[in-house]
C-alpha cells in the first residue's frame, strides 16, 4: 500500500435507513446526503474531501448485515464523553466508557440502534 492513511471509504449495515440516521445524528450531530446505488440505499455522512480522514455511509442492502464483532469503525470527537453521553437516549447501548489509551488519548465504543459495535476516539 502506498497511502499514508489507507482507509479511504467505510460502510455501516443498517436495518432500517430511518432510525439509523436519526441514531448516528443524535450522537455524532451528523448530517447525511442520501442515494441509491443498485440495490442499496446509502446515507453518506457529510465530508469534506479536502480534509484529512475518510468518507463513508450507513448503508441498507440485502447482503450487508449488521454485527458487533466485524470490522470496528472509530468516529473523531473532541472528546469521547460527549457522543457516549447520548447513546442511552437514541436507542443504542453503552459498551465501553470513556478509556485511556496512554499517548493516543482516549476511546469509547457503543452498541448502535441497527447491532453494530462502533467506537469513538479523541485526544482528550
Amino acid at each position: 500500500m502506498s497511502a499514508i492513511n489507507p482507509v479511504g471509504w467505510f460502510e455501516i449495515p443498517v436495518l432500517d435507513m430511518h432510525r439509523a440516521c436519526a441514531f448516528y445524528a443524535a450522537v455524532l450531530g451528523a448530517e447525511f446526503e442520501m442515494m441509491e446505488m443498485g440495490p442499496s440505499l446509502m446515507a453518506m455522512f457529510s465530508y469534506d474531501h479536502a480534509a484529512p480522514g475518510c468518507a463513508g455511509a450507513l448503508v441498507k442492502d440485502p447482503d450487508c448485515q449488521p454485527s458487533t464483532t466485524g470490522t470496528l469503525v472509530y468516529f473523531v470527537a473532541d472528546d469521547v464523553n460527549q457522543p457516549l453521553a447520548k447513546v442511552v437516549a437514541a436507542g443504542g447501548s453503552l459498551v465501553m466508557e470513556k478509556t485511556p489509551i496512554g499517548e493516543h488519548g482516549f476511546i469509547g465504543s457503543f452498541i448502535d440502534t441497527e447491532g453494530n459495535k462502533v467506537a469513538v476516539h479523541s485526544m482528550q
